[in-house]
């Protein structure tokens, strides 16, 4: 540990000793109920990223944005088509029209 950590934690262990029982019960208790509401939130993400369009029968447009797969190759095929022609008219190109 650092310095700054030690005293930082022998800092907090002074302030616990200075209250008293009921306040120290109130602190376990309110941070119990954190830790369950937590606990709740966990499962239910852990649920949400579970399934997904392809693990179950939601529509795609209820999953949450996620990187594909095939995003890597799709990076490649951008850098190749900006290396191609553009459409429509190209530089130096002499353009006919009907008279």
């Amino acid at each position: 540990m650092s310095e700054k950590s030690e005293l930082s934690a022998a800092l907090k262990l002074e302030m616990v000793d200075q209250l008293s029982h009921q306040e120290l019960v109130k602190i376990v208790l309110t941070q119990q109920k954190l830790i369950e509401k937590l606990q709740q939130k966990l499962e239910k993400l852990q649920e949400r990223q579970l399934s997904n369009s392809k693990t179950s029968s939601k529509p795609p447009s209820s999953d949450l944005i996620q990187k594909s797969e095939t995003a890597a190759f799709d990076n490649s095929k951008e850098s190749e088509s900006e290396a191609k022609r553009k459409p429509g008219g190209q530089r130096g190109h002499i353009g006919k029209t009907r008279s």
